[in-house]
């Protein structure tokens, strides 16, 4: 059983570009884990996988297990709408992926033996796309990317960057996952703010000559 499924993956985890592994991923009828026994569909992603943004969410959902995209929900859309009021094009400007690629029951989280298993395939992804920024969308993500996470507070880590060890050259934020602000819109504000934060940081990284305003480079030509 272990040969076949690594027999099944491994073809998966030596691909060459993003088209090619998401290609092999949604047809490789993956069976890592239980999950695959009550999935639709392989949900690989959604978005530009050129943007200089990753933005990792949880698990699909009912609508993204059904459509076979991450983010098409009622959080996925309050996300566009909030990024979009600011500038910010999910589709065009970021490349949303999840922790796991099907649906858990009832929505539920990841159980962490089904997170270990796909963690491999979101590795890849980020290899891949080399993302200059990566956004975590709630907890479930910033627990499995950054392990050593044991506790903490949603509160004190939503809106501020970071770096990671294991992936330089890469800024993360952690925001509240929109399906929280849809439970719980008093945290709306804050989200707002935080996506500002996030977005003044991509406009600088994507095209710093015009983030620059005239006045800053002229101080900077006088140093």
């Amino acid at each position: 059983m272990q040969s076949e499924l690594f027999d099944q993956i491994d073809p998966i985890l030596k691909t060459k570009t993003y088209s090619e592994f998401k290609e092999a991923l949604i047809t490789s009828n993956c069976t890592k884990c239980p999950l695959s026994e009550m999935r639709h569909h392989i949900v690989v992603d959604r978005g530009n996988p050129n943007a200089k943004v990753m933005m990792i969410g949880e698990a699909p959902g009912e609508t993204e297990d059904l459509q076979g995209k991450a983010f098409v929900g009622r959080a996925g859309k309050l996300l566009d709408e909030l990024t979009q009021n600011l500038g910010f094009d999910t589709n065009r400007d970021s490349l949303i992926v999840n922790v796991v690629k099907c649906r858990p029951p009832e929505n539920r989280q990841p159980k962490p033996e089904e997170a270990r298993e796909c963690l491999p395939f979101l590795r890849k992804q980020i290899d891949l796309v080399k993302p200059k920024i990566i956004i975590l969308l709630g907890a479930t993500a910033l627990k499995h990317i950054v392990p050593s996470k044991k506790e903490f507070s949603m509160n004190q880590e939503a809106g501020r960057f970071f770096e990671h060890p294991e992936h330089p050259g890469i800024k993360f934020m952690v925001l509240f996952h929109p399906a929280y602000i849809l439970r719980d819109p008093r945290k709306k504000p804050a989200m707002i703010e935080h996506l500002k934060s996030f977005i003044e940081e991509w406009k600088r990284i994507v095209n710093p000559v015009i983030a620059r305003s005239p006045e800053g480079m002229t101080k900077q030509s006088t140093v």
